[in-house]
């Protein structure tokens, strides 16, 4: 077999990702080093995690918890997920055959897309959408079919149900919503549940942001409705929920006969997840309170962002979960939305991402995210700068 190789006489690589570069996130941030500007784009905190926690992970390493754990992860944790999630939600998953800790939710979503989607089947992506969703599902051989959020960031579901082909495969939904701060409620649920049964479709269901949901409104995972849990591949992170997003730590809860194949993938990826962390999660895990007031420390953070903004011309979009907040920029600029977060980081000082990055297809709409999971000074510092448009 002959393979083309370059001028030089190396192998040439035909890309299996050929339209993907660097992230826009690499790239704001970058942006925002370069110009000393506060950095809202990238969404990760920048105060510290809880002591306790550190110090439940390193009691774990001293205590000789250093080597390989069990291919789905330590028990202990997966007993703690179990019980999480029956608490909360009413469902049991079996530690030992539903439940698998992996290196982040990222890994879990690529897992569960491999481990179900052949050449040429459909995956349904709501847009705008988390950026590794589409590049995993070309990984795995499958075909994006995007539809987008309506102009109310709902989802429109009699789309959903009309982008429904003989081919389609898995539905992949995202709530709390990044980027947009929208939740998905009861009667969405329901017309997911009436799709997925109707097409016999699978589901994934990235929570990652499920303990972030604000006003008093009900976080609705999949994992609440009984036809839906049968058929989905539920995702949440440790690193969202207590302030580690570098510790890459995360799982997937699914029924015993789709976890039975997402672990034979999810062994060849990263086989395993680091012990002393997941030791000292479980740990952490017996008091709930650090997850239970989560929703009330980010909507005292949304709060005080969204009241200093109403000084500016940004009209704000609703935010009812997440640590994101979307903004329309019309009144200030007419410029592109790549172009004018880029001016926002240079110009102003302050870092935004531009949600044109979350869609598959060019979409300008006068809107950018900001990330408001940072200490208050950081904010008011923001906030601040943005004073002057």
């Amino acid at each position: 077999m002959n393979h083309a190789a370059t001028s030089t006489g190396e192998p040439l690589i035909e890309s299996k990702l050929p339209a993907v570069g660097t992230t826009i996130f690499t790239v704001m941030s970058a942006l925002a080093a370069e110009h000393r500007a506060v950095n809202l784009g990238q969404g990760f905190p920048d105060f510290d995690c809880d002591p306790r926690l550190v110090d439940a992970v390193a009691d774990a390493m001293r205590a000789g918890a250093n080597q390989y754990p069990p291919l789905a992860g330590v028990p202990e944790l997966r007993h703690a997920i179990s019980a999480k999630v029956a608490r909360l939600y009413g469902h049991h998953y079996d530690p030992d055959t539903e439940i698998t800790v992996t290196a982040g939710a990222t890994q879990a979503i690529l897992t569960a897309l491999l481990c179900v989607v052949r050449s040429g089947d459909e995956v349904i992506l709501i847009e705008p959408v988390y950026d590794s969703y589409a590049p995993n599902v070309v990984l795995a051989g499958g075909v994006v079919v995007p539809v987008a959020l309506d102009e109310q960031l709902r989802v429109p579901w009699h789309r959903v149900r009309a982008a429904v082909t003989p081919r389609t495969r898995v539905i992949v939904i995202n709530s709390p919503h990044n980027p947009s701060g929208t939740i998905l409620r009861d009667a969405d649920m329901r017309e997911l549940e009436s799709i997925a049964l109707e097409a016999n479709l699978l589901v994934i269901s990235d929570e990652v942001y499920e303990h972030m949901v604000f006003d008093g409104e009900t976080h609705q995972s999949a994992s609440r409705y009984p036809a839906l849990a049968a058929r989905s591949f539920v995702v949440s992170s440790f690193g969202k929920t207590y302030h580690v997003t570098g510790w890459k730590v995360a799982y997937c809860a699914a029924p015993a006969r789709l976890t039975a194949e997402f672990r034979k993938v999810h062994q060849f990826v990263v086989f395993t997840v680091n012990t002393p962390a997941q030791l000292g999660i479980a740990n952490y895990m017996r008091d709930p309170a650090p997850y239970m007031e989560l929703a009330q420390f980010y909507q005292r953070k949304r709060d005080l962002f969204r009241e200093g903004l109403r000084s500016t011309r940004f009209r704000l979009l609703r935010c009812e979960g997440t640590y994101f907040q979307l903004v329309d920029y019309s009144a200030i600029a007419r410029l592109p939305e790549a172009q004018f977060a880029k001016w926002l980081t240079s110009e102003i000082g302050v870092a935004a991402i531009p949600i044109s990055a979350f869609y598959s297809t060019a979409r300008e709409q006068s809107i950018v995210r900001f990330c408001f999971a940072k200490k208050d000074e950081t904010l008011r510092l923001a906030l601040e700068r943005l004073a002057r448009l």
